[in-house]
């Protein structure tokens, strides 16, 4: 028997002993029938601009500012010369496609995506980025299509259409009853969580950052005085301290508390040792429960430490991506589906499930089995590095099996890269 293998059987009898092992039973089971528990949907980028506000019942001017692409249709004509036509108007579930039944069979008591669009009719489009993502204000119901309960939008994309957009954007979400987190009219509302009751159980507090090492602009950070994004200016300790005590501030019994990071490289796997450490101090000091990473556009590995899940990076979810050539070694068209099942009452996690989509014409759809444990064998290498291990199941339904990452050895990252 190898070390790692040790550890893990080992891991397994100490997690199930003390009531905290994940469950790894029967993948197609509903976590939501739980008594007590959380079930929390998370994804990574949501970019319902551009070509897939094209397609929605109401497009934006079509417009674009960009190097290459002058006008959002082009994408369109991309996705249909690669993957076949598809209908030039569609309906707002549309895009989300086969995930409404996954949404449906599990029934997670919140939803949170991270939805990198402004929603604004706004012509003020910020010049210095060279690529500006707007959907149409009327189409944010196909948020509401997928009954999504809370968008993290501290990201390099909420601004593309200036103050005047994301103020849109802000009032847009609040008139359709979707929370938002990570921007504000003012710094203190950029700090500020989004906060959803679930029934009796608890609490969802969510808090939304931006980091620099994914390309947000520094001066679109929010200040007392001016709009902008709950900006993330390095991770140090000086930074855990100031997180620590805003959520420490509002947490009570019975919540559970997201950190919903924009952070990162948008392609490749390697993780820093500054965003690791960083994660961890959430968790140990501040009361993070659950770590949502997001900027990659592939998904990346997933560690459990104490108990809390950290997705270093979920990858994207919805994009326009399809006919754009490069990168293809990380099968950006391959994406997942997380389902976080939490005790309210000690943060802990109890069951950690995936379910892989593709996406094609615009659309998110079930995934061969082929492309299925392609997926799963590539997430298995990067999980490994922090003792997890998924299991797939007869219907590409994935659960996580780990021992507490302190028990395998760390793995050695890179410092960041800003984002060009």
């Amino acid at each position: 028997m190898n070390r790692r293998k040790l550890l893990l059987d080992y891991g397994k009898i100490l997690l199930l002993l003390s009531g905290s092992r994940l469950n790894i039973g029967d993948a197609d089971a509903s976590p939501s029938s739980a008594s007590g528990l959380i079930t929390l949907f998370l994804c990574g980028d949501v970019m319902t601009g551009r070509g897939i506000d094209q397609v929605l019942p109401r497009p934006s001017d079509p417009r674009l500012y960009e190097s290459y692409v002058n006008n959002a249709t082009r994408y369109v004509e991309l996705a249909q010369t690669v993957n076949g036509p598809f209908p030039q108007r569609v309906d707002f579930s549309y895009p989300w496609g086969d995930a409404l039944a996954e949404l449906e069979r599990v029934m997670p008591d919140v939803r949170i995506i991270n939805l990198e669009t402004a929603i604004t009719e706004s012509d003020d489009y910020w010049e210095r980025k060279g690529i500006n993502y707007r959907m149409h204000p009327e189409n944010v119901l196909c948020l509401k299509a997928a009954k999504i309960d809370c968008c993290a939008i501290a990201n390099n994309h909420v601004l593309d259409w200036g103050y005047v957009g994301l103020v849109e954007t802000l009032a847009t979400l609040g008139q359709v009853n979707v929370k938002s987190a990570g921007v504000g009219r003012n710094i203190t509302e950029a700090q500020a969580p989004a906060v959803m009751e679930v029934n009796d159980k608890g609490r969802v507090l969510v808090f939304a950052y931006a980091s620099p090492t994914s390309g947000v602009p520094r001066d679109w950070a929010a200040t007392n005085s001016r709009p902008g994004v709950n900006f993330l200016a390095d991770l140090s300790q000086q930074t855990v301290r100031q997180i620590t005590a805003q959520v420490q501030k509002v947490k009570r019994e019975r919540d559970i508390v997201v950190a919903s990071i924009h952070w990162g490289n948008n392609w490749g796997y390697e993780i820093p040792d500054e965003q690791r450490n960083f994660s961890h101090q959430l968790v140990d000091e501040a009361g993070v429960d659950v770590v949502h990473g997001h900027s990659s556009h592939h998904p990346k590995g997933i560690e459990v430490y104490q108990d809390r899940p950290i997705m270093y990076g979920c990858g994207d979810f919805l994009n326009d991506y399809e006919g754009i050539s490069g990168y293809e070694e990380y099968r950006g068209d391959l994406v997942l589906m997380y389902l976080a099942t939490m005790q309210p009452w000690s943060g802990k996690l109890v069951r950690f499930e995936m379910v892989p989509f593709q996406i094609k014409r615009f659309r998110l759809n079930y995934v061969s089995r082929e492309d299925a444990q392609w997926l799963r064998d590539t997430m298995n290498r990067e999980c490994a590095k922090f003792g997890g291990h998924i299991e797939l199941s007869e219907t590409n339904r994935w659960t996580l099996d780990t021992v507490d990452s302190a028990a395998v050895a760390a793995p050695t990252g890179n410092r960041e890269i800003d984002y060009e």
